[in-house]
């Protein structure tokens, strides 16, 4: 008798565990109800580059005078004070590239933007024929963006258990097997130091990316090429660092001058 009772006493919890996964008590389930909550909660957070005509915007003409030039993509005008990432369009002919915006050492007569050469080949512009540039500065920013739906914390497929009947035979019964908790992501180590990488340059095609940074890993410098996406088309910027202090920033960036490429600046990544 006392086994019995044993035997209805487990079967009568097992029941009471099963009509609590129906009623949506006891496991951990997605709650429809929190509305807005929730789906702040889902969105996550992506850098994208924004446009910032505020930043520095120009439409004026622009020359390739035909001479190759180190540093990839870049276009030079006398009124920058900083170096600037920018978008670059050709007006003529609708193209576009992303590429860096110095400031000009000479201003010689004929069109106010100097153009490289790689920037050249990507606006279609031919040498020593002008083009109408608009050159607009870029700014990483914060958007928020809806992820991928994800399956962790939903109720994975049911298991079996094995019970015991009132007259002591063994059952199979499913239950609903408890979410498992989504896996730490370890944190990112972030630099002590302020912008503590140099921007050789910004290149349209990724072989010359990786030539030049091959070339700055054959003198002793850790590069790295940065492949990004803008409206649809692709852009490689090509880094050195990152420097662990401000002495090394200092000397890393009188290496990278001293293999040419006088127009390095400092960046955060």
């Amino acid at each position: 008798m006392t086994s019995l009772l044993a035997k209805a006493a487990v079967l009568g919890g097992l029941l009471a565990l099963t009509a609590a996964c129906q009623d949506g008590q006891g496991f951990a389930t997605r709650s429809t109800e929190a509305g807005g909550a929730d789906d702040a909660r889902s969105m996550r957070r992506v850098d994208r580059d924004i446009e910032a005509p505020e930043a520095f915007q120009l439409t004026d003409q622009g020359l390739w005078d035909g001479r190759p030039s180190l540093g990839g993509v870049w276009v030079a005008h006398a009124d920058v004070k900083d170096p600037e990432r920018v978008i670059i369009r050709n007006q003529d002919n609708d193209k576009f590239v992303i590429g860096a915006l110095f400031r000009r050492e000479r201003n010689n007569p004929g069109p106010s933007i100097q153009v490289s050469s790689d920037a050249a080949e990507a606006l279609g512009m031919l040498a020593g024929a002008p083009a109408t540039l608009n050159v607009t500065a870029l700014r990483r920013e914060d958007v928020a963006e809806a992820p991928e739906p994800a399956t962790d914390g939903l109720i994975e497929a049911p298991e079996q258990i094995e019970a015991l009947s009132l007259d002591g035979s063994a059952t199979d019964t499913e239950v609903a097997a408890p979410a498992r908790p989504p896996e730490a992501k370890p944190a990112q180590a972030e630099s002590k130091v302020a912008r503590p990488y140099v921007q050789i340059g910004i290149f349209s095609v990724k072989a010359n990316a990786n030539d030049t940074a091959t070339a700055l890993r054959g003198a002793g410098m850790t590069a790295s090429v940065n492949e990004q996406t803008t409206q649809g088309k692709t852009f490689y910027r090509v880094l050195a660092g990152p420097a662990a202090s401000a002495a090394e920033k200092t000397s890393l960036l009188a290496k990278v001058k001293d293999m040419g490429f006088n127009d390095a600046y400092f960046v955060s990544n």
